[in-house]
């Protein structure tokens, strides 16, 4: 079933829960100190993440994992950590309101990384649009 659903509809749900979790995080972290809240959400991530591929049955060999994939999702992963400490640090510290559409500002990010590391298009639409979505950040960051 999943696999029939358009990309799209994942994208908008993975908006729906950045959303849920500016909200919920900001709550989270004015009773505890950011970094301990990254790990408590991290664990709960494993748990959800790991119940999830055994219910599905998509566990695999290790060894039957591309190193390269693996190193690639290591530094991913990495980088995941490394944005939650920054978002919930900054979280503790702003306005969720303020705070998340500076966060957005990574779509204007992985357009420049995937021109210049993936071998991307800039199109005139995706330009115009990074170009509004930095303005827009701009407008509520202030």
């Amino acid at each position: 079933m999943l696999m029939t659903v358009d990309w799209r509809a994942f994208a908008i749900a993975s908006a729906f829960f950045a959303a849920l979790t500016a909200i919920f995080g900001k709550v989270g972290v004015s009773e505890m100190n950011s970094d301990l809240a990254t790990f408590v959400r991290t664990i709960v991530i494993l748990a959800v993440t790991a119940l999830l591929i055994w219910v599905r049955h998509e566990w695999q060999r290790p060894d039957s994992l591309s190193p390269k994939a693996v190193l690639f999702l290591v530094l991913s992963g990495v980088a995941t950590g490394l944005s939650w400490l920054c978002y919930y640090r900054a979280l503790q510290m702003g306005p969720a309101s303020r705070v998340a559409p500076i966060d957005k500002l990574s779509v204007v990010f992985v357009v420049l990384f995937a021109v210049a590391f993936l071998g991307e298009r800039l199109t005139w639409k995706v330009g115009l649009g990074s170009i509004l979505v930095t303005v827009g950040a701009i407008l509520m960051a202030i």
